[in-house]
């Protein structure tokens, strides 16, 4: 599993946050998905990295842009956490 945390220019409200998070929900496969426009992020956890490429684009469209893209190893919380989904 890997966190990505995007940091993305544009967003104002809480509706700003839905497209980012609609946006990526339907072009790409990921566990979780939230935006924060306070701190101007989106954090998604996913099987697999995403193409970065494709990121900007998709969320380009909804009109924000992405200014960087963070990649990271996600060993997931709580007592759950390591254990195969079935």
């Amino acid at each position: 599993m890997v966190r990505i945390v995007l940091r993305i220019e544009g967003m104002a409200c809480g509706m700003c946050e839905s497209h980012v998070n609609d946006a990526i929900r339907s072009r790409f496969p990921v566990r979780k998905v939230s935006s924060s426009h306070r701190k101007g992020i989106t954090e998604i956890i996913a099987e697999n990295p995403l193409d970065e490429e494709s990121l900007r684009e998709a969320i380009g469209k909804t009109g924000y842009t992405v200014l960087s893209v963070q990649t990271q190893p996600h060993a997931g919380k709580g007592i759950f956490k390591g254990l195969a989904r079935r």
